[in-house]
C-alpha cells in the first residue's frame, strides 16, 4: 500500500514505528501496571472502521446529484429505510440499517495533511504533521484502554484487526502516546479471512505443551524473585501478576475463543462477506461480545487521487456488506444499544474531480457514519453546500465525534493526564458530544 507522497507502509516500519512489534505479551501486560479507573465501568464498547487514506464523501454518504458533472461523480443516490435519507447506490446494505445509524455531513478540520488530519480525527487534537510524525496525544482507543480496560477479564481492552495503523504508522495515531505503550492496541496481526486464522501471540509455540508452559511459569517466577531481591527501586513489584496475566491469555479460554473465528456458523461468515473487511467486522463482533472494549478495523487504501469511480466500485461493496452485516448482527444479538459503530477516515476528498478522474485531499468537509451504543439513529447531522465544498450548517469538529464515543463508553473527557513535558492534558480540550445523537 502506497500513499500519494510516495512513501509506503514498509517505509515507516523500517523507520522504526513498530508499536508493540518488539514486545512480548507479558511485556505488554506488565506496562499496564499504573492503570487507573477514571470512571465507573460499564459494558459498552466501540467498533471503529478506520478508512485509512481519506474516503470521498461525494461518492459515499453525501452525494450531490444536482451539482455540475465535474463535482457530482458517477453514482446516483438510493433511498434508505429512513425517509429522506439517501446514500450512494453502492451501499444497499447500509440502506437497510440506516435507522440504526446517523450521518454527520458537516465534519471538518480544514487540514489536508494525511498525518495531521489522522492525528486530529483520532485524538481530537491538532498535533503531529508530515514534518513531525510521532503522535503527540493518545488516540481514542488508547484512552478507552487506560480508563476503562476490558469489559471482562482474560481479553485485551483494545484490539486492531486485521492489523492497525494510520497512514502507514503502526499503531500510529491510534496509539497511546504519553500514556505509555502498554495502552497501545493489541495488533491481531493477520487476515481473519484466511483458512485456519490464528493470532500469533495467543498460540503455543510448536513443541511447547501445557506442562512446559507451567514449568516456564515457575522458572520466570523464580527469576523474578531473584531479580526482585537485587532491585532496590521497586520496579519488580507485581511482575508475577503480569506474567500470570500473560500466561492466562495464552493458556486460558476467553481470548483464544474470541479470536477463533472458525467457531462461527459458515452462513454468518457468508453474510459478512468472505473477504478481509467482512471477516474483520465479524471478528470485531466476537471480540466485543467477549469483553473487548474498543476494536479498530483498519480498512486501508482510500487515497484515491486517480480513477476514484473505479476505486469505489472495488471498495464500497465489501465495506457495505461488512457494515450492514455487523449492524444487523449486533441488533439480532441484542448488542446494538451497547456497541457503537463508527466509520471515518482522516479527511474527505476534493468535491471537484481532478484531471486524473480522482479526488484529492479535502479537510474542509467530510462525512462520518455513527450509530449504536444507545445513540439516536436515522438522522442526518449538518450538511455541506450544494457542491460539497464546506459545511452549510451545523459544523462539527473531530472532538465532537470523540466526545460522543466517550459518552458511549462512560469516560469523563475532562480527566487529565500528565504528558512527557509534565503538563496536565485533558482527554479532550474542547467540544461536546453531538446533542442530536445523545
Amino acid at each position: 500500500m502506497r500513499f500519494c507522497d510516495g512513501l509506503s507502509r514498509r517505509t515507516f516500519l523500517r523507520a522504526g514505528f513498530l508499536g508493540l512489534a518488539g514486545l512480548s505479551l507479558s511485556d505488554f501486560l506488565r506496562m499496564k501496571a499504573q492503570a487507573v479507573a477514571g470512571t465507573a465501568r460499564s459494558n459498552t464498547a466501540v467498533i471503529m472502521f478506520w478508512l485509512d487514506g481519506g474516503p470521498t464523501h461525494m461518492d459515499t454518504y453525501d452525494l450531490k446529484p444536482s451539482a455540475p458533472a465535474e463535482y457530482r461523480g458517477s453514482f446516483m443516490p438510493i433511498k434508505t429505510n429512513v425517509p429522506g435519507v439517501e446514500i450512494c447506490e453502492l451501499l444497499p446494505q447500509h440502506a437497510k440499517v440506516m435507522d440504526k445509524l446517523s450521518i454527520v455531513r458537516s465534519m471538518h478540520h480544514n487540514n489536508g495533511d494525511h498525518f495531521a488530519a489522522a492525528h486530529w480525527m483520532l485524538t481530537g487534537y491538532h498535533g503531529s504533521t508530515a514534518a513531525d510524525l510521532p503522535p503527540k496525544y493518545p488516540g481514542v482507543g488508547a484512552i478507552a484502554a487506560k480508563l476503562r480496560g476490558a469489559n471482562r477479564p482474560g481479553v485485551p481492552a483494545f484490539v486492531g484487526v486485521p492489523n492497525i495503523h494510520s497512514v502507514g504508522l503502526t499503531p500510529g495515531y491510534h496509539g497511546a502516546a504519553y500514556l505509555g505503550v502498554g495502552y497501545n492496541p493489541l495488533d491481531a496481526g493477520g487476515d481473519p479471512n484466511r483458512p485456519n486464522y490464528q493470532v500469533p501471540n495467543l498460540q503455543l509455540v510448536s513443541g511447547v505443551d501445557m506442562s512446559r508452559m507451567d514449568d516456564r511459569r515457575s522458572l520466570l517466577g523464580g527469576l523474578d524473585r531473584v531479580r526482585r531481591e537485587v532491585d532496590r527501586t521497586g520496579l519488580m513489584n507485581g511482575m508475577d501478576q503480569f506474567n500470570l496475566q500473560a500466561f492466562e491469555m495464552v493458556t486460558g479460554e476467553s481470548a483464544r475463543r474470541a479470536f477463533d473465528i472458525d467457531r462461527e456458523d459458515p452462513r454468518v461468515r457468508d453474510r459478512y462477506g468472505r473477504h478481509t473487511w467482512g471477516q474483520s467486522a465479524l471478528l470485531a463482533r466476537r471480540l466485543v461480545e467477549a469483553g473487548v472494549t474498543f476494536v479498530t478495523i483498519t480498512a486501508a487504501g482510500w487515497d484515491d487521487h486517480g480513477q476514484v469511480a473505479n476505486a469505489m466500485k472495488a471498495k464500497l461493496p465489501p465495506l457495505d456488506r461488512a457494515v450492514g452485516a455487523l449492524v444487523e448482527d449486533l441488533t439480532s444479538r441484542g448488542l446494538i444499544d451497547n456497541v457503537a459503530v463508527c466509520v471515518m477516515g482522516e479527511f474527505g476528498r476534493t468535491p471537484r474531480i481532478n484531471p486524473g478522474a480522482g479526488r484529492d485531499h479535502w479537510g474542509e468537509v467530510m462525512s462520518v457514519l455513527i450509530g449504536g451504543g444507545g445513540l439516536k439513529g436515522g438522522q442526518i447531522i449538518g450538511s455541506s453546500n450544494s457542491k460539497g465544498e464546506v459545511p452549510k450548517d451545523r459544523p462539527v469538529k473531530p472532538a465532537h465525534v470523540l466526545h460522543t464515543l466517550y459518552h458511549v463508553l462512560g469516560i469523563d473527557p475532562t480527566l487529565q493526564f500528565v504528558n512527557n513535558s509534565g503538563r496536565p492534558i485533558p482527554v479532550l480540550g474542547d467540544g461536546t458530544a453531538i446533542a442530536e445523537l445523545v
